[in-house]
């Protein structure tokens, strides 16, 4: 079992690998870019293939990151989705217009609504 972690104050995703001791490894960061103060994150499979991949809200830079997995431990550059004035706060996978496609569905602080962003498996 692994870890990822939404790290707030350094405006990153870390990634810790499961030992099969129980213990993890060093963590590994990610970026969000400067100022993005990413705030909660969800993994699933975003695109074709059979590797995990992370979806972030980053509070700080009204965004959602979505960085695809290479079934290592690593990830792609992150790919950013602006959500104009909203500020992302939490987040969830799933496929909720049944086209089997996994979609991201987010709440924004503040201004009480939900954002569907719809998936296109790529």
């Amino acid at each position: 079992m692994d870890l990822a972690i939404a790290n707030y104050g350094t405006n990153n995703v870390g990634i810790l690998l499961g030992a099969s001791n129980g213990t993890f490894a060093n963590q590994i960061t990610f970026s969000t870019g400067p100022n993005s103060h990413p705030y909660s994150l969800a993994v699933g499979h975003l695109n074709e293939d059979t590797m995990l991949d992370i979806a972030v809200t980053n509070y700080g830079n009204n965004s959602v990151g979505v960085l695809l997995g290479r079934g290592d431990g690593t990830f792609m550059s992150q790919m950013t989705y602006s959500l104009s004035g909203a500020s992302p706060y939490s987040i969830g996978i799933g496929d909720f217009n049944d086209d089997n496609r996994m979609d991201l569905v987010v709440t924004n602080n503040g201004i009480n609504n939900t954002a569907l962003l719809v998936g296109y498996g790529n």
